[in-house]
């Protein structure tokens, strides 16, 4: 019986030790794709257009016409943008961001 006491107790001790790990690996999980988007990038690129360059829109079909046509290429866009979009590096939008973002705008600008 006394062994069965100490085995409870030590894999109920573990479960609570690691029940902050796993509460904060879903709260990094729950990125808020949209607010990310509202703060990084809506003020270019309202309801997916541009303001900058009117022909580089966040559809899909404007997307795959300049070569980008998954979160990868959205992402690497971010990081390395060229003339005329402010440059998100990692430190400004961690790539968990990054990567919520890119695909808000693949889901949400068709």
């Amino acid at each position: 019986m006394k062994k069965l006491v100490i085995v409870s107790v030590s894999v109920l001790s573990l479960a609570v030790m690691a029940a902050p790990g796993i509460c904060a690996a879903k709260k990094a999980e729950k990125t808020d794709a949209k607010a990310k988007f509202d703060q990084h990038c809506v003020a270019c690129h309202p309801k997916g257009g541009n303001i900058i360059r009117p022909d580089k829109t966040l559809s899909k079909k404007s997307l795959a016409g300049h070569g980008i046509k998954s979160e990868k290429d959205i992402v690497a866009k971010m990081r390395n943008p060229g003339a005329g979009m402010t440059k998100f590096d990692a430190k400004a939008v961690p790539d968990a961001e990054a990567t919520a973002i890119a695909k808000y705008i693949l889901t949400t600008f068709k």
